[in-house]
């Protein structure tokens, strides 16, 4: 399964950094670019713990749906966010914070995935996606960078 790890760092507080990764609006202005939108569940505010969202994007010209679930919540710490629907055979975002000593957050995004289709989403898996989503991720990120 494709797993990888990215660390950002930002000058906001652990608690503001993880507010903002649970607004929903944040999400959908930082994959402005893939014209992401809320499409189900929670359109506005931060999610809570169990809450589940959907979003509608354009991803190599084609529109797909995802909806995600917050499975674990420890404010400002960590929390996860699982694929119920979409995609992947298995998507999970886990989204860490630390103080960095200086008022600031470390962020670090572990993330594991799965394609479906066997050998086939394997395939995607490393020829595509193995360096998509982590390029999709890091825009994200510095989008919230900008942001604060």
């Amino acid at each position: 399964m494709p797993h990888f790890e990215l660390t950002t760092a930002l000058t906001a507080s652990p608690e503001q950094v993880f507010d903002a990764c649970l607004n929903v609006a944040e999400h959908t202005r930082s994959m402005a670019a893939s014209s992401e939108r809320t499409v189900g569940g929670r359109a506005r505010g931060t999610l809570a713990p169990g809450e589940a969202v959907t979003f509608q994007a354009r991803h190599f010209g084609l529109t797909w749906r995802l909806t995600a679930r917050i499975t674990s919540y420890d404010r400002p710490r960590r929390f996860v966010d699982e694929q119920e629907a979409g995609p992947f055979q298995r998507w999970c975002h886990a989204h860490h914070f630390e103080p960095d000593g200086s008022g600031g957050t470390i962020m670090t995004d572990v993330v594991d995935f799965a394609s479906p289709l066997g050998a086939l989403g394997r395939l995607a898996d490393a020829a595509v996606l193995g360096w998509y989503m982590p390029r999709l991720i890091r825009s994200r990120n510095a989008y919230l960078a900008r942001t604060f």
